[in-house]
């Protein structure tokens, strides 16, 4: 059984399913640890360091895999291997994250957080599978999908010229906590029911009692 405990990110899954996420995690990894070159067609890299890369690679695969690929050296070419079968996983996968993009509304969702985690693991998806999903198409898809009553409200975002989808949500994640404690204080104590009698009181007898010490002055 893999141990977790020491692992950089979740090993890869017997199964694979989980090759997307897992291959963007292992070449972020192993460029961090300057050795990406070694997983590149056309460069010339140290033995040493293929070792290293390689050794990498396998630590974060499922035993069944490292029994699986054992003969394999070179670090290009077990990622490599694992690719080629992985691709029949990316013609289900793409379909079903085109899918959810299309029918994604904000609408669908009680809160802003949850529609935009549903948006980013989309996007993600998508783009992992060679899609291009820019700032503007995360944007309008949002704009695009507001509640008919908030038509409005709406075109006022629009007009704030957003560039970064992360600027509209945090707006909205401001917008929409805000509106809560308004719901909130409404529902404890509805419009016109305030009262300030404590308030006024203390004030009210610390007026008196001023009051009447200056006149027995």
């Amino acid at each position: 059984m893999t141990n977790l405990a020491k692992l950089d990110f979740v090993a890869l899954d017997i199964t694979r399913k989980n090759y997307l996420t897992w291959v963007m995690d292992a070449k972020i990894h192993l460029k961090a640890g300057n050795l990406r070159y070694t997983i590149k067609e056309d460069t010339s890299t140290t033995s040493q360091d293929r070792v290293k890369a390689k050794i990498f690679i396998r630590r974060h695969l499922d035993e069944g895999l490292k029994s699986e690929y054992f003969t394999v050296e070179d670090p290009l070419t077990l990622l490599k291997a694992l690719k080629n079968i992985y691709n029949h996983q990316k013609t289900v996968i793409l379909p079903m994250a085109r899918y959810e993009w299309a029918h994604l509304k904000i609408q669908d969702f009680k809160t802003v957080a949850k529609n935009n985690s549903a948006m980013f693991r989309i996007s993600s998806q998508l783009k992992l599978c060679g899609e291009t999903i820019t700032e503007e198409d995360m944007l309008e898809k949002t704009f695009s999908t507001f509640y008919v009553s908030n038509v409005f409200l709406q075109q006022q975002y629009k007009e704030r010229g957003f560039t970064e989808y992360n600027q509209l949500i945090s707006v909205l994640l401001i917008a929409e906590q805000n509106n809560e404690l308004l719901m909130k204080n409404h529902q404890s104590r509805p419009i016109g029911s305030a009262t300030f009698l404590e308030v006024n009181d203390d004030s009210l007898e610390g007026n008196t009692t001023s009051s009447r010490d200056n006149n027995y002055k």
